[in-house]
């Protein structure tokens, strides 16, 4: 079980990452751990602004090891912003921001998955922001979080959320090379903080749009597409 193989890696380690609210008629009826990320707003295309926002004051320090065209999208105050999801652990750190809620009704509609994963003692978590999820027809995509509702481990979802995710909380120059994911196959990045990152599966190549991203137990790398894991 995929569930076993998370406990025993990294200690608690999990599975992915944490969705909500742009999935229309399911969005109302995954409750959100520990947070009301069901209402988070949806992002507008914000990822594609310009350099990070080095925020002045107490979140300076999350925020300088932070890389990408995308970080300056990513709210400057409050739980969802840099400073604000170090104190959390991911799923709740990622409940919290807008950018990613469409994440979370996902990682809800599997029972427990969202303990699991916060009670993990470390991981590197691929997430894919809201617009990501534009690419997937909404029938599709509510189809899938009404069967992890139902089969939870067993579900589809549930296998596409551990694609994302690894179970060692990696720094870009650590993540870059072959790595495999709590799914058991295989994720492939390449490039760096400078020039940019990628993270590809070998059908879907997303682009890193926000990485390096500090929560209490994860690692987060915000990417423009969900990565399906389907050859």
């Amino acid at each position: 079980m995929l569930l076993h193989r998370l406990t025993r890696t990294a200690g608690a380690t999990a599975a992915v990452l944490a969705l909500s609210v742009s999935l229309a008629a399911c969005g109302d009826d995954g409750d959100a751990k520990d947070t009301d990320s069901g209402s988070a707003p949806s992002s507008d295309s914000g990822m594609t602004s310009d350099a990070p926002s080095d925020d002045a004051g107490d979140t300076e320090g999350a925020a300088a090891q932070t890389f990408g065209p995308g970080c300056s999208a990513i709210p400057t105050s409050g739980a969802g912003s840099f400073d604000g999801m170090v104190k959390d652990p991911v799923a709740t750190a990622a409940s919290n921001n807008p950018l990613l809620s469409t994440l979370v009704t996902a990682v809800t509609s599997i029972d427990g998955l969202a303990d699991t994963l916060n009670g993990a003692a470390a991981l590197t978590v691929f997430a894919p922001y809201n617009d990501a999820f534009a690419a997937i027809p909404e029938k599709d995509l509510n189809g899938m979080v009404m069967e992890g509702k139902e089969k939870g481990q067993d579900s589809a979802l549930y296998k596409v959320l551990a694609h994302h995710v690894l179970g060692a909380n990696d720094d870009p120059t650590a993540v870059v090379g072959d790595q495999e994911t709590l799914a058991g196959d295989q994720l492939t990045i390449e490039g760096d903080a400078e020039s940019g990152m990628t993270v590809s599966d070998g059908t879907v190549t997303a682009q890193v749009l926000c990485g390096n991203i500090p929560t209490a137990n994860a690692t987060v790398y915000v990417i423009d597409k969900v990565l399906t894991g389907v050859k």
